[in-house]
C-alpha cells in the first residue's frame, strides 16, 4: 500500500506541474504546434535522466524514491496519450509536417534530453 501512495503522489505532483508547464507555455507561446506537451515531454526525459543518474551515482538503493519520482512524478508529468492525440489531430487538420516534425523532435530531443541528464547527474 506504500508503494502506492508514493506513486500517486509523486503522479499528482507530476501532473500538477504538466498543468502548470502547460499554462505557461500556452499563454508564451501559443501556436499550432503543440509546444505544452512537447515542451513537458522533453523536460520530464531530462528529468528522468537526473533522478536516475543521482540515484545511480549516489548508490541510493531506495525504492521508495524511485517510485516517488521515476515512476510517480515523471509518469504523471509526461503524457503519451496527449502526445498520440495532438499528432492525430495535426495530421486531421492536414498539417502532416507539424506532425512529422513533432514525431521526430520528440523522440530525437526526448533521448538526448535524458542521456544528457545522466551525464549531468554524473558531474
Amino acid at each position: 500500500m506504500r508503494i502506492l501512495l508514493l506513486i500517486a503522489l509523486g503522479g499528482g505532483l507530476g501532473s500538477v506541474f504538466r498543468y502548470l508547464t502547460a499554462q505557461f507555455i500556452d499563454k508564451n507561446f501559443a501556436s499550432v504546434f503543440p509546444y505544452a506537451t512537447f515542451t513537458a515531454n522533453i523536460l520530464g526525459c531530462l528529468l528522468i535522466g537526473l533522478f536516475l543518474g543521482y540515484l545511480e551515482k549516489n548508490n541510493i538503493t531506495n525504492s521508495d524514491l524511485k517510485f516517488f519520482l521515476i515512476t510517480g512524478f515523471c509518469g504523471g508529468y509526461t503524457t503519451f496519450s496527449t502526445f498520440s492525440n495532438e499528432n492525430v489531430q495535426l495530421m486531421q487538420n492536414n498539417q502532416i509536417g507539424a506532425a512529422f516534425l513533432y514525431i521526430g523532435l520528440s523522440v530525437i530531443l526526448g533521448l538526448t534530453a535524458t542521456w544528457a541528464g545522466l551525464m549531468l547527474s554524473k558531474l
